[in-house]
């Protein structure tokens, strides 16, 4: 006959070495792991900047961003087309021809592109929807047509100006990415927002009911003071952080004169803490047109940091 108390501690004892491997398993499940996606917007200013005078690394994942495409008319008033997105990025320079050339001769670049941004011909873009059914079916038909067109693999969002409360932006941007997503129109969206009272409740908005669709946040860390410390801007990603819980938050600055934390001031020491930590999920640039005069250095040291197993 068994030894019913033997028979029990051993019950336990495997009871508690299965509960130990599962904990140990979901550790190892949810370690965070540091990135090589190098992101980058590029064609909004007009300095005639193609694909080609980027120095593209092998041994990151670079992700061209075109800039912008808009759903306003393109007049001294420009007024807004309710969803139907038109590209305004400089096309003579970046057109299909050079994406297909750019992914042929650099099997690790994808190319996205970004609605709205800030201004069209010096006047603010607003997201501004009839309703926000005829937004989506506007917006899924005039985006669906470019991404055909110019041969897309994501999108981007960065509205900056809203005529909408942040319940319709949520809604009229999630069911876009929904049908984007679920039709393989896109395989990669993002979002582009930054710290301020009038942008961060409606993404946050989005986050909260669409962040299951959302792979990357491109935080607009340059929006901050330039004279922004290392200390400081490790707090701002924490808060950001928090605010975009389990958002692939990348690091960016500016090297068009903007604020934030510069690489003259610290910005790679940040992320070799961040890198440290295993919280590193990639860093990208506003923007390339900028940064053609200075031949790019910014973009090579920080493909470089990246590709580094340091």
């Amino acid at each position: 006959m068994p030894n019913s108390l033997s028979t029990a501690s051993s019950n336990l004892l495997f009871s508690l070495f299965i509960i130990q491997l599962l904990f140990t398993t979901s550790l190892i499940r949810a370690t965070p792991e540091n990135s090589k996606l190098f992101r980058e917007y590029i064609g909004a200013e007009g300095k005639n900047v193609t694909f080609s005078n980027v120095p593209v690394n092998p041994n990151v994942d670079f992700h061209f961003i075109l800039s912008f495409a808009v759903d306003y008319t393109n007049s001294s008033s420009p007024s807004s087309t309710n969803g139907f997105f038109n590209p305004y990025w400089d096309r003579d320079n970046l057109n299909p021809s050079q994406i297909s050339s750019i992914k042929g001769h650099h099997p690790n670049v994808k190319v996205a592109m970004s609605l709205a941004g800030d201004t069209l011909d010096n006047h603010f873009v607003y997201f501004n929807p009839a309703s926000t059914s005829s937004w989506v079916r506007n917006a899924i038909s005039s985006i669906t047509q470019i991404v055909r067109e110019y041969n897309l693999d994501g999108i981007d969002i960065d509205y900056e100006h809203f005529n909408a409360d942040p319940d319709t932006f949520a809604e009229c941007i999630g069911r876009l990415l929904v049908y984007l997503k679920q039709n393989d129109i896109v395989s990669f969206a993002s979002i582009a927002p930054y710290e301020d009272d009038s942008i961060q409740p409606h993404y946050l908005a989005l986050w909260r009911k669409y962040g299951h669709l959302i792979d990357y946040v491109n935080f607009q860390f340059y929006a901050y003071d330039n004279r922004t410390t290392v200390p400081q801007f490790m707090q701002y990603f924490d808060t950001q952080s928090s605010n975009y819980r389990g958002g692939k938050i990348l690091l960016s600055f500016g090297t068009d004169g903007s604020g934030g934390l510069t690489p003259e001031n610290g910005f790679f020491m940040a992320c070799s803490m961040l890198k440290s930590q295993g919280k590193l999920h990639g860093i990208f640039i506003w923007s390339a047109d900028d940064s053609k005069e200075a031949d790019f250095h910014y973009e090579k040291q920080s493909q470089d940091f990246l590709a580094s197993g340091k």
